[in-house]
């Protein structure tokens, strides 16, 4: 029956998918707010501990503190990566409930140690929602609309939990609250978005694509189409894919391989300015923090976003993605030559601008591409989803934990010139390896876009 999901496939967009846009968005909303507010308040953290430039450990303690959370999230997608083919929806809401319980305790935190293990924990949440949110997204939405579903509910939500957590810090600012404070306020905060939806995860429906495909419940694959859709569907009992694991796993390993990698790169590049953006860029331009992140998120996040969104159903995930690593690159490169040899005609007003581009087009092409999931749940068949969107995930945590580690030391050792010329050269890798090893996948129906093998009416 290659026609089994048809119904969903041709469903127009509904007061359902907007409801679960919210349910999941607010999940990516907070992982925007999470990941981007330590960046925010890195450098108050870091001052309320004593820790300062020429503190013998502080490249660890700093790594430690930005990457924490990434690394936890690449544990965390792993674990609910492979949890996801006994239900979507089953650990759905267990993921926030971390992200919930992580933010709160860092109001607690009374050294660096406490904060590193703490976000460590709230990253298990967020490397679940990275996994899950998409999933449930791809599987519920329809064919012609899924791309900009996705890229809205994952990548632009992104943009506005950094956007919402840089006016939050500008605003405790203005009110004259204590630095020692404004931190713990700005980090707890994180916890508002992930509690609201707890209830209304634990209530979206399974998946039908997971119902049928692979637990094999025809009933339940009538009652989830019947409620997204209103229609009713004649299956036959053999809707269950008898593939082996193995066989799908050998058939697109290359394919796999590709968006992990692709994952792994962009976030090498994103989380250079995510991390430390708003405290080493930002302190070079002699920009405050909060008004930096405000202004990138503001004036190229989002933007950026908004570009996606308009055109990632229309030209395409792949081009898209490649102009977007390019851009990215060029960005930079025009950022680091600039600052170089500006010399007495410097303006930090144009440097920032250049810079800048670089997040819209990281937004606009890869940062709603590869980075809101879209290749591991297009290019995966239903049965190894969950286990290729997982690694896709842990490979683009990996790349983040490891730019924690890598930027302040190739900053401090090597330069800001050096460090931004190393991020353009992985942006171009980037850009090519989209260019010759990703298919294009818009408007296509999940089976097709992942080869997946169907039923013969």
């Amino acid at each position: 029956m290659k026609d089994l999901f048809k119904p969903l496939d041709e469903k127009k967009l509904s007061f359902f998918h907007f409801k679960s846009l919210i349910t999941t968005g607010m999940g990516v909303f907070t992982d925007g707010y999470d990941l981007s507010s330590i960046g925010i308040v890195l450098l108050l953290v870091l001052s309320e501990f004593g820790v300062t430039s020429k503190s013998p450990d502080y490249v660890s303690i700093t790594a430690g503190i930005s990457g924490s959370a990434l690394a936890g999230a690449a544990v965390g997608a792993i674990i609910f990566g492979i949890l996801s083919n006994q239900g979507r929806k089953k650990f759905y809401g267990i993921d926030v409930g971390l992200m919930t319980l992580g933010a709160l305790l860092q109001a607690f935190v009374t050294d660096p140690t406490q904060l590193i293990i703490v976000r460590f924990l709230l990253g298990l949440g967020v490397g679940a929602d990275y996994v899950l949110s998409p999933m449930i997204m791809a599987e519920h939405a329809n064919a012609k609309d899924r791309g900009k579903i996705i890229a809205l509910g994952f990548g632009l939500f992104w943009g506005f939990g950094a956007t919402t957590a840089a006016i939050l810090y500008l605003a405790l600012q203005a009110a004259g609250v204590p630095p020692s404070l404004i931190w713990r306020i700005v980090l707890v905060a994180g916890a508002i978005p992930s509690a609201s939806v707890i209830y209304l995860r634990r209530k979206i429906p399974e998946t039908a694509r997971f119902l049928g495909r692979i637990k094999g419940d025809v009933e339940g694959v009538k009652d989830v189409i019947r409620e997204v859709t209103g229609t009713e569907v004649n299956l036959s009992s053999k809707i269950k894919d008898e593939t082996s694991f193995t066989q799908y796993i050998k058939r697109n390993l290359g394919l796999f391989i590709s968006a992990i990698i692709l994952w792994f790169l962009f976030d090498i590049v994103a989380y250079s300015g995510i991390l430390f953006g708003p405290s080493i860029i930002a302190n070079s331009l002699g920009i405050n923090s909060g008004v930096f992140q405000l202004l990138i998120e503001g004036g190229f996040t989002v933007p950026g976003g908004i570009i996606a969104l308009s055109l990632i159903d229309r030209v395409g995930r792949k081009p898209l993605q490649v102009i977007g690593f390019v851009v990215m690159a060029i960005s930079l490169v025009s950022f680091a030559f600039y600052k170089s040899y500006a010399g007495a005609t410097f303006s930090p007003v144009l440097a920032f601008f250049l810079y800048g581009l670089q997040n819209l087009g990281s937004q606009a092409g890869p940062g709603s591409v590869s980075a809101s999931g879209i290749l591991g749940v297009e290019l995966a068949p239903t049965k190894v989803r969950g286990l290729v969107q997982s690694l896709t995930v842990a490979g683009g945590r990996i790349g983040a934990t490891l730019t924690s580690f890598v930027f302040p030391s190739l900053f401090q050792h090597y330069g800001e010139s050096f460090a931004v010329y190393f991020l353009a050269t992985i942006a171009a890798v980037a850009a090519v390896i989209t260019l010759v090893a990703i298919p294009e996948t818009k408007g296509k129906p999940l089976e097709e876009s992942s080869n997946e093998v169907v039923i013969s009416s």
